[in-house]
């Protein structure tokens, strides 16, 4: 039912806006760009802290769309505001009450963890404001039951992440016991929640499930582990308990345990702190297989190395939609443009087909515009190859 009554209200709004006259005097709902004045966006990204590559990265990817839109949209210079998410809960909320009290921010790229997304969510939603998200996969982020109509994302729902891992742990690997480890946000909870109940399905079994305090020793979450024996430990967790974990699973007596995570460990600086543990452990994420090898190398010759995560592709997709909507929903009258925030949001939410570096979007009305496209990694050196499916 809120899914009717969220297209409908997007068709009436696309409807209303031909031929209306703007009052544009109030600025949560429409805002005025005059003449040579820039147009304004803002990313709300982890840019601080262990996390801060899969924020940077992301962060990279919207720099190299607005180069390549030009350094303009409309013809109006692009303004990027830069808001620091934290990768908490906290940290969403207020850097989403920051953006809103900007009354120039037109949408918002972020945020880069599930919990800040959660949180920003409701606080952008209630502005009027836009945010659409290159890396906050949890399932309930775009549920009927906790949906926020200013939210979409160009990654995948991790509902595909966790059947990725589920069916590669019990048909590639041939397991039929697997134990997890979560630190209790939505990220990692519902992954590990779903990735069991799918398991399950297939035939196999999860023995344990243990919630991890982030920050804490992990040595008693692994003592637990270790009395179910699993043949596979998964942890879909952030750098700091996933390095910790990594490097203690051996020593605890879970040498014979295959080791997998998910895309929050799938980073460069993961790797770099883990030598010597994490060779040949699995790690699930996005594919990045099919990205054109010119955005490679754009962001090497910008940037002076390779990406160092996995969102880059998929937050310049969030800043071209926001880019095409804005251009869009635009109205001109003289030398102004008038854009109003509602007319924006069914702009973006009309997005079918679009053919991104990450794939091609066409968003539902729950905000899902990724078409699932998710792999298993495998740790190499330094490196992560994608080995399955």
């Amino acid at each position: 039912m809120k899914r009717i009554a969220l297209l409908a209200l997007l068709v009436s709004l696309l409807l209303s806006s031909c031929g209306q006259k703007f009052d544009c005097s109030d600025a949560r709902t429409c805002v005025t760009i005059g003449s040579g004045e820039p147009i304004v966006i803002a990313v709300e990204l982890t840019l601080s802290g262990p996390d801060a590559p899969y924020g940077i990265d992301a962060l990279r990817g919207v720099e190299l769309a607005i180069a390549d839109h030009g350094g303009k949209v409309l013809n109006h210079p692009v303004v990027l505001v830069q808001e620091d998410d934290l990768c908490s809960a906290e940290g969403g909320q207020a850097a989403a009450e920051r953006l809103a009290q900007n009354p120039d921010v037109l949408g918002v790229i972020g945020a880069t963890c599930s919990s800040a997304s959660e949180t920003a969510a409701k606080v952008l939603t209630d502005a009027g404001l836009v945010m659409i998200s290159p890396s906050s996969s949890a399932a309930s982020l775009t549920s009927e039951e906790s949906h926020q109509a200013g939210f979409l994302r160009t990654i995948q729902n991790d509902k595909s992440q966790a059947k990725m891992v589920a069916e590669f742990a019990y048909i590639a690997l041939g397991a039929r016991t697997m134990a997890a480890i979560h630190d209790g946000t939505p990220y990692s909870e519902e992954l590990q929640r779903e990735a069991c109940a799918v398991f399950s399905a297939l035939g196999g079994k999860c023995v344990a499930s243990y919630h991890l305090e982030s920050g804490t020793n992990p040595q008693g979450a692994l003592n637990h582990i270790l009395l179910f024996n699993p043949e596979v430990l998964y942890y879909p967790l952030y750098t700091v308990d996933g390095v910790a974990i990594t490097k203690q699973a051996a020593a605890a007596g879970l040498e014979n345990a295959a080791l997998i995570s998910s895309d929050g460990l799938l980073s460069s600086d993961f790797v770099s702190q883990t030598t010597g543990f994490s060779q040949g452990m699995y790690i699930s994420g996005p594919s990045v297989i099919k990205i054109e090898p010119s955005f490679y190398e754009k962001y090497e010759a910008r940037y002076g190395e390779k990406p160092i995560a996995v969102y880059a592709a998929q937050a310049y997709d969030a800043a071209m939609m926001l880019f095409r909507a804005i251009e869009a929903s635009a109205k001109t009258t003289g030398r102004d443009i008038y854009i109003t925030r509602q007319t924006l949001l069914a702009a973006l939410y009309s997005t079918k087909g679009y053919q991104g570096l990450s794939g091609t979007l066409t968003c539902s009305s729950l905000g899902d515009c990724a078409t699932p496209n998710v792999v298993i990694y495998q740790v190499h050196g330094l490196d992560f190859a994608p080995i399955y499916p």
